[in-house]
């Protein structure tokens, strides 16, 4: 079986052994893979290297080493602007549309969680990063998830945020030695039931043994331009997963041929498959290939390597798998490794001004939630009817001697006797004559009976939660993300794809 320190290095470089193989096909569809390259096999760069879902992956790790289980989004926020917002940006200028947005409020002067709020929080960018918290809390799934909430807190919500606890509490499983049915099981743990991404995940395992064409034609909606959406990518990496029943090369393999977000999902599902298989499982020419972050999306992470990080994680925590009192008491690494003290880098303020921002519950909705334009209005004045509280008082008649003494056969029927009044009122009478004071006519509409109770049933006038910020929209069956300000796509069906999806527009 292999070692806590083995896993750990096995989830992250296989995070960017994953990320290194897939980036060529970020963005393309399974037909235009195999035209370019037929199926892959291994990497088709010249000069494979990690893309952003490696940096901020490295990034992430380190602040976990400092923080441990006391990491506060107070301190991610400190992070971020520290060795990203307030830098120089590199080629990639913060990666994905979420990392663009996150910079923008933050450097608007926005706090987590306010800078999470923008149009992409939905996204994958957490979830790329999300393994480093599984790492860290090896066997514990719940934990895991609580960290990658508190990550997630300055750059995502919503889906964005379950689609990265997802990934955290997957890891944490597969370092504890779960076989990949209790990884799967201990995803949807920590995550809402009624979710998007609870139920892509789902669908995903639920079609693995189809292989990786079925795995797709459950999960990706076919058309949608964005490729990096939370619950469709992690759904496809969990699947690549338990398609390979948790093989390293295959789950990779099948997550990268599957196109799409390709470097994120089969980023996933290699630090899946690397946390429960070891480090040993990576083919060697393909660890090999791995070499320091060049720093192309966040030049703070240049020359940091995955294998320093995980080193460092697994540094911090005893032989029982605690974590080490005191920030900077990290103890020697395991067996295997120098005996000197690996000191974690001191690159956090120790002291923040300002107060700590709450730690977002894991298993509850944003607590403010947007409000949704959708709501169906109060239903008007026919849907709360009561009786009137004083009733329609009768027309005093007096006639001259009793009412059935009046009363003659008539030579020919008159309508206004045959039938009942539609709507009549106690103790009224009519004369043939003339009308009484009182009478009422047979109104255009009925009027509901004071007496009897209405046989149209009452609406219900309770309202419908908000939907919250980022969270998805079910529309005729499919699924897309309620974007705020941004009225959602139509129907949105999930393709049963015949070989391709149809047309996929770049992200």
């Amino acid at each position: 079986m292999a070692s806590i320190r083995e896993r750990a290095r096995g989830a992250l470089l296989g995070l960017a052994v994953g990320d290194a193989l897939g980036a060529p096909a970020e963005n393309l569809k399974p037909s235009e893979i195999r035209a370019r390259w037929g199926r892959v096999t291994g990497f088709v760069a010249a000069e494979p290297a990690g893309t952003d879902d490696t940096e901020y992956a490295i990034f992430s790790g380190l602040l976990l080493a400092r923080h441990g289980s006391a990491l506060t989004p107070a301190d991610v926020e400190a992070a971020w602007h520290e060795w990203i917002a307030d830098r120089a940006e590199g080629p990639f200028k913060g990666a994905g549309f979420s990392e663009r947005g996150t910079l923008e409020n933050l450097r608007r002067g926005l706090a987590a969680p306010i800078s999470a709020q923008h149009r992409h929080a939905w996204s994958d960018g957490l979830a790329m990063r999300a393994a480093v918290s599984g790492v860290h809390a090896a066997g514990r799934p719940a934990e895991a998830a609580r960290l990658a909430a508190i990550d997630g807190s300055v750059s995502h919500d919503g889906e964005g945020i379950y689609g990265g606890q997802a990934v955290a509490a997957g890891v944490a499983a597969a370092m504890g030695g779960a076989s990949p049915e209790a990884v799967v099981a201990a995803a949807l743990t920590v995550v809402p039931d009624d979710s998007w991404t609870a139920r892509s995940l789902r669908r995903a395992v639920t079609a693995a043994h189809g292989g990786e064409r079925a795995v797709r034609s459950a999960v990706v909606i076919g058309g949608y331009p964005w490729t990096d959406l939370a619950p469709e990518a992690v759904a496809l990496a969990f699947g690549a997963y338990a398609a390979a029943d948790g093989e390293f090369r295959d789950a990779v393999l099948t997550a990268v041929n599957m196109g799409r977000d390709a470097d994120t999902t089969a980023a996933v599902a290699g630090a899946l498959a690397g946390a429960t298989q070891g480090v040993a499982a990576i083919p060697a020419d393909w660890a090999s290939a791995i070499g320091p972050a060049r720093g192309s999306c966040l030049p703070a992470m240049k020359g940091r390597h995955v294998l320093e990080v995980a080193d460092l994680l697994v540094a911090g925590r005893d032989v029982a798998g605690r974590e080490v009192a005191g920030r900077d008491a990290a103890e020697p690494a395991a067996s295997g490794t120098d005996a000197t003290r690996i000191l974690v880098p001191d690159f956090v303020p120790d002291t923040l001004e300002g107060p700590a921002v709450p730690v977002p519950d894991i298993r509850q909705e944003p607590t403010a939630p947007v409000p949704d334009t959708r709501e169906v209005p109060t239903i008007p004045a026919a849907a709360t009817w009561e009786a009137p509280t004083a009733s329609v008082p009768d027309t005093p008649v007096e006639p001259t001697m009793p009412a059935a003494a009046t009363w003659e056969a008539p030579t020919a029927p008159m309508a206004a006797t045959s039938e009942e009044p539609t709507a009549s009122l106690p103790g009224t009478l009519e004369e043939p004559s003339a009308p009484l004071p009182g009478t009422l006519e047979e109104p255009s509409a009925p009027l509901p009976d004071p007496v009897e109770e209405s046989t149209a049933p009452v609406p219900d006038t309770r309202e419908e939660p908000p939907t919250p910020a980022g969270q998805p929209v079910e529309a005729g069956g499919g699924w897309a993300p309620a974007a705020r300000g941004v009225r959602a796509p139509g129907p949105l069906v999930p393709a049963v794809d015949p070989g391709d999806d149809g047309n996929e527009a770049r992200s």
